[in-house]
């Protein structure tokens, strides 16, 4: 797998909104699964939200209504929207393809290995209080 570049990240205020992007070439055509992970400091890294080939999507409880994820075929991009953003949303982002899946019940997938993942440099957000 060829690592995706993230990017939009910044630093806001609890309320706020982001919306960071994923170049992914080859993989926004909407035949892989494609998604979006964080990982805050000392703590494990979790899935977000993803995609499916059939254009399912399935969020964290923890960020469903707030996040929307999104693909631009035509732009070989991945989007996630972030709105109402709190202080604990603060972590690093990375996006990964044929890695995690949504499903029709509205849950993330995990696919394969962790360690199988080219994680790329990933984009900071940080939400302050």
């Amino acid at each position: 797998q060829v690592p995706l570049v993230e990017s939009g990240g910044g630093s806001v205020q609890s309320g706020g909104s982001l919306r960071l992007s994923c170049a992914a070439s080859g993989y926004t055509d909407g035949s892989h699964c494609i998604g979006w992970f964080r990982q805050a400091p000392g703590e494990e890294r979790e899935g977000v939200a993803a995609i499916d080939s059939d254009g399912n999507t399935s969020y964290a409880d923890s960020v469903k209504g707030r996040f929307t994820i999104s693909q631009d075929n035509a732009k070989n991009t991945l989007y996630l929207q972030m709105n109402s953003l709190k202080p604990e949303d603060t972590a690093m982002y990375y996006c990964a393809a044929d890695y995690i899946c949504a499903t029709p019940s509205g849950l993330l997938l995990i696919l394969g290995e962790y360690d199988d993942v080219d994680w790329g440099q990933g984009t900071q957000v940080t939400v302050s209080s």
